[in-house]
C-alpha cells in the first residue's frame, strides 16, 4: 500500500505540471509570442477557462502527500518554508495578472499586469525546477527529520547546501526551457494568426537547447546523487520512464516539421512525464534524501501513515480522483478549439 500511494502522489505531482506546466509555458513567451492588445487577449483565453483548475491539481498533489506521507510533508513544508512563502506570492501575482488585466482600460494598466505574469510565470518555473532539483539532491535533515536551508550558501551541493547552488541553478534553467517549450505548443495549439506562427518558432529555436539542458541534467543528476545509479541497476525496468522521455522528445520535433500540432503537444507531455517519473522512481523508495547520511532519509517506510489509514484512504481516493478528472476533461473539450483575437 505505500508504494501505491508512491505512485499515486508521483502521479498528481506529474498531472499538477503537465497541466499547469503549459500556462506558465505560456505566460513565458506572453511579451513575445502576442505584441499587440487583441493577440495577448487571445494568449490569455488559451488558457483562460483552465489555469485555475489546473492549480486544483496542485492542491490535491499536497493533499494526497499530506495524507499518505505526513512526516515528508511536514518536513518540506518547513525547511522549504522560505522557497514556498516565495512560490505562494509568485502563484497570488500571476493570478492577480490574469483576473486584473481587463478591469482598467488602460495600456498602462495592461503593460504592468502583462509584465507581471510574464516575470511571475518564468520564475515560477524557475522555483519549481529549483525545488526538484533539491529533492533529488538531498537535504541535511536531521534526527528528528526536519531540516532548514538558507536560500544559498556557497553553491556548492554538499553537506551544507542551501536551496540555490550551481545544480539546483541547472535543474531551474531546465524546468524554465521545458515549459517554455511545453506552453509554446499549447499556444501553437490553440490561437490562430501572429502568436501561433511566434509559438511556433518560439518552440522550434529553444529544442536543440532543450535537448542541451536534458544531457546536462541528466549527467549531473547522477554525479549529484549516486542513488540514482543503484536504483537503475537494480531495477532494469525503470529505464522505460527515461526512454518514454527521449521518446516524447524526439517526437515533438517530428511533429512540428509535420505540422500535426496536437501531436506535438502530447509528445511534450509525454517527455515531461518520463522526465518526472525518471526522478522519481530513481529515488524509490526513497522519498526524501538525506545529505548528512542514507540512515537519516525520508523513504516510504518511516514515513507513510498506518496501514489502515492508507487502505480507507485509498477506497475515498479513487471516486474523488474520478470526479476531478471527468470535470477536468470536460472542461478541456468544452473548451477545445483555436482562439483568434477577434472569437473572445
Amino acid at each position: 500500500m505505500q508504494t501505491i500511494w508512491f505512485i499515486l502522489v508521483a502521479v498528481m505531482l506529474a498531472g499538477y505540471v503537465l497541466l499547469d506546466g503549459f500556462d506558465l509555458g505560456a505566460g513565458a513567451i506572453h511579451l513575445i509570442a502576442a505584441r499587440l492588445d487583441g493577440e495577448r487577449r487571445a494568449v490569455l483565453a488559451s488558457i483562460g477557462p483552465v489555469w485555475d483548475g489546473n492549480e486544483v491539481w496542485l492542491l490535491a498533489a499536497g493533499g494526497t502527500l499530506y495524507f499518505a506521507f505526513p512526516p515528508l510533508y511536514a518536513a518540506g513544508f518547513s525547511g522549504f518554508y522560505l522557497a514556498l512563502m516565495i512560490v505562494l506570492w509568485l502563484l497570488m501575482l500571476r493570478g492577480m495578472s490574469i483576473e486584473l488585466r481587463g478591469h482598467v482600460d488602460s495600456p498602462l494598466w495592461r503593460s504592468f499586469w502583462d509584465g507581471t505574469f510574464s516575470v511571475s510565470s518564468i520564475l515560477l518555473a524557475v522555483f519549481y525546477g529549483a525545488a526538484l532539483g533539491n529533492v533529488v539532491r538531498g537535504v541535511p535533515l536531521n534526527k528528528d527529520g526536519y531540516f532548514f536551508l538558507p536560500l544559498w550558501t556557497n553553491l556548492q551541493p554538499g553537506p551544507n547546501p542551501g536551496i540555490i547552488d550551481w545544480y539546483t541553478v541547472l535543474t531551474g534553467v531546465a524546468a524554465l526551457l521545458v515549459l517554455t517549450v511545453h506552453g509554446a505548443l499549447w499556444v501553437m495549439l490553440r490561437t490562430n494568426g501572429e502568436p501561433e506562427m511566434r509559438s511556433r518558432r518560439i518552440a522550434m529555436t529553444l529544442y536543440p537547447a532543450v535537448w542541451g539542458i536534458v544531457i546536462a541534467i541528466t549527467a549531473a543528476s547522477f554525479a549529484v546523487q549516486p542513488r540514482l545509479w543503484q536504483s537503475f541497476s537494480a531495477r532494469p525496468w525503470e529505464c522505460a520512464f527515461p526512454f518514454l522521455a527521449v521518446a516524447g522528445l524526439a517526437g515533438i520535433r517530428v511533429a512540428l516539421s509535420r505540422r500535426a500540432q496536437l501531436a506535438a503537444f502530447l509528445c511534450s507531455c509525454l517527455f515531461i512525464a518520463g522526465l518526472l517519473l525518471s526522478a522519481a522512481f530513481g529515488l524509490y523508495p526513497t522519498l526524501l534524501p538525506a545529505v548528512t547520511g542514507s540512515g537519516m532519509s525520508l523513504t516510504i517506510g518511516n514515513s507513510s501513515a498506518p496501514a489502515y489509514g492508507l487502505g480507507v484512504g485509498f477506497l475515498w481516493w479513487i471516486p474523488a480522483f474520478l470526479l476531478a478528472a471527468g470535470y477536468t476533461a470536460f472542461i478541456y473539450r468544452h473548451f477545445r478549439g483555436k482562439i483568434s483575437s477577434g472569437t473572445h
